[in-house]
């Protein structure tokens, strides 16, 4: 596949973009701001994305691209099962610490928005459910395996999951607690031996 000069510069400018909104959130993204941050005009830029709503949703859109092939990818390469979802948490952690500066844009983004309507908080809604729905269906691989009991709730389990990593990123942002990855390595493992089946 060719890739042109200005679809580089684009994803060039995207890249910078989601480590400034890692850092000061989507809502203090905008044009002059990320211009002024990558040195570039205004006027430029502005011919990039036309307006900041735009520019905040190919950020997300961005965002979501690279989590899917630095977490979601590597996954579903995984065998079926407990592999699986145990490569989809350590790519997780991965991404969660050492992706991005300020840490998960989503995570932030979530706090920015969650009571804010309109299209950018819609479209970090759809990424979200759509996240949930794929530890799902990675955890219902480990069930139709026998690595899981029969009776788990995919769904609850991935809630919990969800959970884990929530409680990371703010121990590990917010509190610095040097021990957040091994915390959450331990309650990953208690999840998962609660719904595996007896040996």
């Amino acid at each position: 596949m060719v890739v042109r000069k200005g679809e580089e510069t684009r994803r060039a400018i995207l890249d910078e973009a989601i480590q400034v909104a890692s850092q000061d959130g989507l809502r203090g993204l905008t044009i002059g701001q990320l211009a002024a941050h990558i040195e570039m005009s205004k006027s430029g830029l502005f011919a990039h994305f036309k307006s900041k709503e735009s520019l905040q949703l190919e950020v997300l859109e961005h965002a979501r691209q690279r989590f899917i092939d630095s977490v979601m990818r590597p996954a579903f390469a995984s065998p079926r099962g407990r592999r699986r979802l145990d490569t989809l948490f350590d790519h997780w952690l991965t991404w969660t610490n050492d992706e991005l500066n300020g840490g998960c844009i989503f995570v932030a983004a979530a706090s920015e928005l969650d009571d804010r309507p309109g299209p950018v908080r819609d479209a970090l809604v759809r990424s979200e459910r759509d996240w949930l729905d794929s530890i799902a269906t990675i955890t219902g691989t480990a069930v139709a395996e026998g690595e899981f009991r029969d009776d788990v709730d995919v769904e609850q389990f991935a809630y919990e999951l969800h959970g884990i990593m929530l409680s990371h990123h703010h121990a590990t942002r917010l509190l610095h607690d040097g021990r957040a990855p091994e915390r959450a390595r331990r309650a990953y493992e208690s999840l998962v031996e609660a719904a595996s089946r007896p040996t």
